[in-house]
């Protein structure tokens, strides 16, 4: 049974959240659209968080991370189409007036607001835009949607997941409530250990990936219970990363790389993104040819050992290069293959019993055609 089978249907509002969204004008000066999203905890959150490993790191990035070490949070204040990235000393007393804008808002400390940015990098943020449209924001329970979409850039559609989960001991059963947002489509190479995906290779200025809970549930779990909650949380990125894979810039196909036999786990991580990332692999998968040795060769170049007289490629259900040697096969049956959703392309590399996976997107020239006008 997996999670999404033992989940139950939504059973009402998140408990002790409230939430919003606003128009700014962030980019442009015209609020035609949301830009502008508050999350709400009427309680203190435990929290916690993993940030980019970019060297060039946004200025929300270092305010969250300053403001997590301090303690609990309250809320989070986003906005979109403004990264507040390489922008000096300035953009830190921005993101620092991001959130005592939300913190006055709420009636709590500055400290206790987390601050995340997306958008255009090494523009100066609007701050006194994004501080009124903070103020004009009514929170509610039911406003994920809105703030999903706040999120937003070249998004086309929000993201968002939301499941109740049954978390209490034998006889004594107690509901767990997740709810979890994100937002990406482009400059998606997340390198913080939290999802293996990739769809153009860029790790971002802004990656940032937060949980927070308040224990409004009254829910207090331990040893099992603990170790299920831990299970959903890693479910619930999990589909949140496959949202973001399915709708990455120019994206018409999905594949997972999945690798054994190699000399450690971090081994084969290591192939698993090579793979993933490799820009002859993505531009064959969107032209759905079955030229297999560019996976093997991905592999080869990643870093990990591989033995080439005991590797083997399967590209869905069919080897293509067993033990060291090609093997005959349909290429029209390939073809199908890449062309069905779902598609999977195992690679043992023939060393020893590492393992590992990851999920990458082809490259089309719909991509090419939303970065080269990015800014203009």
């Amino acid at each position: 049974m997996t999670f999404e089978d033992w989940a139950l249907k939504p059973t009402g509002d998140l408990v002790g959240y409230s939430v919003g969204a606003a128009a700014a004008g962030v980019r442009d000066g015209k609020p035609s659209r949301l830009d502008v999203a508050l999350i709400v905890s009427e309680l203190p959150c435990a929290a916690a968080g993993v940030f980019t490993t970019n060297q060039v790191i946004a200025a929300p990035c270092i305010v969250t991370r300053r403001h997590l070490e301090r303690g609990p949070l309250r809320a989070i204040v986003v906005n979109s189409g403004n990264a507040n990235a390489c922008t000096g000393e300035q953009g830190e007393r921005d993101a620092i007036a991001m959130a005592e804008a939300a913190a006055d808002k709420i009636g709590c400390d500055p400290h206790e607001v987390a601050v995340a940015s997306t958008g255009v990098i090494g523009v100066p943020l609007p701050v006194e835009r994004i501080a009124s449209a903070i103020r004009s924001i009514d929170l509610r329970k039911d406003a994920w949607d809105d703030v999903a979409r706040a999120m937003m850039t070249t998004d086309t559609r929000p993201k968002s997941v939301r499941r109740d989960y049954p978390l209490g001991t034998l006889g004594s059963p107690e509901t767990v409530h997740f709810r979890g947002v994100a937002k990406g489509a482009g400059m998606i190479h997340p390198n913080m250990a939290t999802m293996w995906i990739s769809v153009d290779g860029d790790t971002s200025t802004n990656d940032m990936v937060l949980v927070l809970t308040n224990g409004a549930s009254g829910f207090k779990p331990v040893r099992k219970p603990l170790a299920m909650c831990a299970a959903v949380l890693g479910w619930l990125c999990e589909d949140l990363a496959q949202q973001i894979l399915a709708d990455g810039e120019g994206v018409t196909r999905v594949f997972k790389v999945l690798i054994r036999g190699a000399a450690s786990d971090v081994e084969a991580m290591l192939a698993a993104r090579t793979i993933t990332t490799s820009t002859l692999v993505k531009t064959a998968i969107h032209g759905a040819d079955p030229n297999w040795g560019r996976i093997l060769a991905a592999a080869g170049r990643s870093g990990a050992k591989v033995d080439q007289t005991r590797a083997t490629v399967r590209i869905g259900d069919v080897n293509v290069f067993e033990s060291g040697a090609p093997r005959s096969f349909d290429r029209e049956r390939i073809r199908e293959i890449f062309s069905s959703p779902g598609l999977r392309i195992a690679v043992d590399l023939g060393v020893a019993k590492g393992k590992g996976e990851a999920w990458g997107t082809d490259l089309s020239e719909e991509y090419v055609r939303i970065n080269a006008d990015y800014t203009t």
